[in-house]
């Protein structure tokens, strides 16, 4: 028992981060005896004896033994002990103490050998020692083992629950929607009349019926071996799943389409094929999956389990039996012939390779078909001597799309929605089905590309969006180098949420009166106007203009009632919740995003301010102050601008303001509604009042997440890079009294600028005129927009275009000819601003477009590892389409593949803003993975780190440490070494010059990220 005790605790120290030559030193054997004999706070001299010939001993908290453990030892040791002892008494037991599964491991990555509940010493001799274990069970140690074993085992039947509910949630979703509609066909059945729901729920349940029958008839006609048309290339796999389950996946996809749809009333036919072709698919595969459970859990011996249809084998593999009914009538060589190939069809069918877009296209379309044929809605009649008819629900119609280019594009085949549904569409809501939805269990750990996240739901740890090459590459990649990025989204999807309840209360409110406050749109259309009763053409004309504009702006509010309404739905579902999880993945720069796409972090000011963290943590000695801090930010203006006791000062002011605010949100002063992020700053004015009246602040409990956000970050990125002192100082990578704002100073410049040029003369000086006209135009809101994009590589004519759009608004140069022009020399003056406040920066872009320009041009997409050792790829490939003929209408899929030649100037356009993104995506990670280690939560935004307020001391030390950390790195020179190997035969410029920052200075810069 002794040495299975070492050998477990060995590989625990080891696991949670102790050095393996120092463990080394230590007779393991002999310390698991002492602790099991012994106190926790055992004697110095005593463990120094067990550790031999060392003079480090091993539960002192400067050891250098377990330096880098994250992990408290005691800990590591009583699990891994109670581990050993339990598997001679109570298997169920270990297992609930397991420490990969306890709440004290809960930050450690799980290592592959320890996946589940396997014991790590089964099938292995151990010497078994009873006195030991009667001693270990004794009443020395018996009472705090108890309560261990009871924190433990509470813990761990809790996490065990939520799972479960997660399992369910993922892979019952669509079953229990058919379970609800068959119940309530029944019920109609019943009593003869429409059960009591609202008029929305209604409609659905009336589309329901006709929809699945209709697939039942096509299932049947299949197995019939009737295969007219596409019929035998996508039915079977429409076979794979019952009828009503389609019915309800096709119903469910098409309205989440619709409303989410940019558009109002309408998604083209090869978006709503794809989604609910893959819907089909991803049900599917959670079908197998849950069948090949049960049969394993119902016997071990080779057999088959039936299930509505459909058999599995122990090997997992699953087939079609009895769903469709096999052919009865196959008589005569033609018709076995074509039982052959429908047999041939389903196994091929119902392996285990990926359906792909050509089969999502096919059955997508046919069930989209089938639905536009049976559903239909009931139309009043004006008359009442008429009886009411009826309309289809959706058509299949043509429509011109614009281009960026502004050109219109060839028509495009779209399924439209019937005007009348689309009045009572955003009101379903709440029945459409979301399957991405937050968790309610801690997502699973990453540890491939589809391994990772949820816990059935198809999951990829990038979105590569069809580039094989990106794909190609990530899989090829050493497990042991994306070590890191794994678990860094870890982190990110561990960090647990919760609704803010007041402010859902709130915002229920505002929405429930007609919106309209708080940035919310207004929950009713604009009037359309009557069409005048004239002939005049004139008139006629701009009442058809003034018509145009309404439907446009009804357009954009029904998008965004759908946006309110859906993230509402999901801010109802878990209002009630503990704790939720937003598992995350990466775009291909390496980027994290959340996986659940409508009501997270990232969203709007709405979104965020529903949104808490589900632990609470002590305001401590600056919790408070940060707080206010974190008020007059959301505030905005000039006030989050000024100094941080500045901003403290002015809450302070307005501490009134604040308690009423809190009090009396929607009947008091509404101060809140002030400020640029209204629901942001109502939750912190709740959270400061509460404080406050605690009457001990630095002991309340904050669930408050409190934002500090970099200063241009893309800007300071490249003034790192760059080492360029004098962009650093306006980008506050240098300590400063109040924070520094590149906006305003880049605005002085071209101030200072178009001031002299005015006053040359014109006839001598080509600029005088134009600038005498734009003196006293010149501002921070004039040049903002062209700076940021100045890091994503904005052109000379995207500035002048965002320019020309400031100008227009303002209404001053009424003269088109004259506001071009003005347009065209701000634009200049801004970009030569920009050149000369950030001198090194600007070297470092166009060397980086040089590079990208030169890999383009030889037939190659541009690559580069991050620090972190993700390797990335720019997927700007010109695709390849290929026809897909459906029985609905011929679809042009676009793929991309590694032999698509590459567009050269994306490649080369792009490569700086990506390659800066890659950057600042590292400085997160790295930041994430410093919090987790320091205790502290962490939820990133980008260029916007979150933590609460009693921890933003803690977080702002590390964000800066590993900014530093970061680029006390060769960044450029290990790019341009990763040029130079992966083509060998192209020469590229050396690294350019670098300015004089001593990148440590920013240690020291109070407003980095403020």
């Amino acid at each position: 028992m002794w040495r299975a005790a070492a050998r477990y605790f060995k590989s625990e120290l080891l696991h949670c981060g102790g050095s393996r030559s120092r463990i080394a030193q230590v007779d393991l054997y002999a310390l698991a005896q002492h602790r099991l004999l012994c106190s926790a706070t055992a004697e110095v001299q005593t463990v120094d004896r067990l550790c031999g010939s060392s003079s480090d001993h091993i539960f002192s908290p400067d050891s250098s033994i377990l330096s880098q453990l994250n992990t408290p030892l005691e800990d590591i040791l009583d699990a891994a002990l109670l581990g050993v002892v339990s598997r001679y008494d109570n298997r169920d037991y270990f297992r609930s103490l397991n420490p990969y599964r306890s709440a004290v491991f809960s930050s450690t990555a799980e290592p592959a050998e320890y996946i589940g509940y396997g014991d790590p010493y089964e099938g292995t001799e151990v010497d078994y020692d009873e006195r030991g274990i009667e001693f270990f069970m004794s009443e020395h140690a018996g009472a705090a083992v108890e309560a261990k074993e009871m924190e433990r085992k509470k813990g761990h039947n809790k996490l065990q629950e939520l799972r479960q509910r997660q399992i369910i949630n993922e892979t019952e979703a669509w079953t229990n929607a058919e379970a609800q509609y068959e119940e309530f066909i029944a019920e109609m059945c019943r009593k003869k009349l429409a059960p009591n729901l609202p008029a929305s729920q209604l409609l659905l349940l009336g589309w329901y019926e006709p929809l699945r029958d209709a697939i039942a008839e096509e299932q049947r006609a299949f197995s019939e071996l009737e295969f007219r048309g596409e019929r035998a290339s996508y039915g079977p796999f429409l076979c794979q799943l019952p009828p009503s389950q389609l019915a309800v996946i096709t119903m469910h996809c098409l309205l989440a389409l619709v409303m989410s749809n940019e558009k109002m009333g309408y998604v083209k036919v090869i978006q709503a094929a794809l989604h609910i072709g893959e819907a089909v698919e991803q049900e599917v595969l959670i079908r197998k999956l849950r069948i090949g459970k049960a049969k394993k859990n119902e016997t071990k011996r080779k057999g088959i389990t039936k299930d509505d249809g459909i058999s599995t084998i122990e090997s997992g593999k699953v087939e079609l039996t009895t769903s469709p009914e096999l052919p009865t009538q196959a008589t005569g060589m033609q018709k076995l012939r074509k039982l052959r190939l429908w047999r041939s069809m389903l196994q091929k069918a119902s392996g285990s390779d990926p359906w792909g877009p050509t089969i999502y296209a096919k059955v997508g379309s046919r069930l989209l078909e089938l639905f536009m044929e049976t559903a239909v809605i009931r139309v009043p009649s004006d008359d009442p001597h008429v009886d009411a008819s009826f309309e289809p629900v959706f058509q299949h119609t043509n429509k011109k799309f614009v281009c960026t280019s502004g050109r219109s594009s060839t028509g495009f085949g779209v399924v439209e929605c019937n005007p009348l549904v689309l009045e009572q569409i955003d009101k379903s809501v709440k029945y459409v089905i979301m399957p991405y939805m937050p968790m309610v269990s801690k997502p699973k750990h990453w540890k491939g590309f589809h391994d990772g996240g949820y816990l059935f739901l198809k999951s990829s740890i990038m979105r590569t969006h069809g580039s094989k090459e990106q794909y190609d590459i990530f899989k090829n990649t050493p497990r042991e180098n994306m070590k890191k990025i794994f678990q860094a989204l870890n982190v990110l999807g561990e960090t647990g949420w919760r609704v803010n309840k007041p402010v859902l209360a709130v915002l229920e409110q505002i929405w429930k009166e007609g919106g309209r406050l708080a940035n919310l749109v207004d929950a009713e259309d604009v009037l359309v106007p009557a069409k005048p009763e004239t002939n005049n053409l004139d008139e006629l004309k701009s009442w058809r203009r003034e018509v145009g504009i309404v439907k446009r702006t009804n357009y954009e509010r029904y998008s965004l009632r759908c946006d309110v309404e859906l993230k509402l739905a999901v801010a109802r579902k878990l209002v009630n919740e503990d704790a939720f999880y937003l598992p995350h993945n990466l775009d291909f720069r390496g980027r994290a995003y959340p996986m659940h796409p409508n009501l997270n972090h990232l969203g709007s000011d709405m979104c965020r301010g529903v949104l808490e963290f589900a632990k609470g943590r002590p305001l401590g000695e600056t919790g408070l102050r940060w707080l206010k801090i974190h008020l007059a930010n959301l505030y905005g203006g000039s006030i989050s601008k000024l100094s941080f006791d500045a901003r403290v000062a002015h809450v302070d002011t307005h501490m009134d303001d604040v308690f009423d605010s809190a009090e009396n949100p929607m009947n008091g002063n509404r101060w809140w509604l002030k400020a640029e992020d209204p629901f942001q700053f109502l939750a912190a004015c709740i959270d400061i009042r509460n404080a406050v009246k605690s009457g001990n602040p630095k002991t309340y409990n904050s669930f408050l997440p409190v934002h500090q956000d970099g200063s241009c970050n893309g800007l300071q990125h490249y003034a790192a890079l760059g080492r360029d002192r004098i962009g650093a100082g306006t980008v506050n990578l240098l300590a400063g009294d109040v924070p520094a704002d590149v906006y305003s100073a880049i605005a002085d410049r071209v101030h200072r600028t178009i001031e002299k040029a005015a006053l040359k003369n014109p006839e001598a000086s080509k600029h005088a005129a134009i600038a005498r006209v734009l003196l006293g135009q010149i501002d921070r809101k004039l040049v903002k927009q062209t700076i940021m994009t100045s890091v994503y590589g904005v052109t000379f004519v995207g500035a002048r275009i965002q320019i020309l759009n400031r100008l227009k608004e303002r209404g001053i140069i009424q003269d088109g000819g004259e506001l071009f022009k003005a347009s065209v020399y701000a634009a200049k003056v801004t970009l030569d601003a920009l050149g000369e406040g950030f001198r090194e920066a600007r070297c470092i872009m166009n060397w980086l477009s040089e590079c990208a320009q030169i890999i383009a041009h030889s037939g190659n997409s541009v690559k580069w590892t991050t620090p972190l050792g993700l390797e990335v790829v720019q997927p700007y490939r010109n695709p390849s389409r290929h026809l897909v003929k459906t029985a609905l209408q011929d679809l042009h899929i676009r793929s991309v593949d590694v032999d698509s030649p590459v567009l050269k100037t994306r490649q080369r356009s792009a490569f700086a803003p990506n390659f800066i993104h890659s950057l600042d995506s590292t400085h997160m990670m790295l930041t994430a993975l410093a919090s987790n280690q320091a205790g502290i939560s962490f939820a990133g935004v980008h260029d916007s780190f979150w933590t609460h307020a009693g921890d933003v001391d803690v977080l702002n030390k590390l964000t800066r440490e590993k900014f530093v950390e970061l680029y006390s790195y060769p960044i450029l020179e290990n790019l341009l070494l990763g040029f130079q190997r992966r083509y060998a035969d192209l020469t590229f410029p050396p690294v350019p010059e670098r300015g004089v920052l001593d990148i440590r200075e920013v240690l020291k810069a109070p407003y980095f990220f403020n």
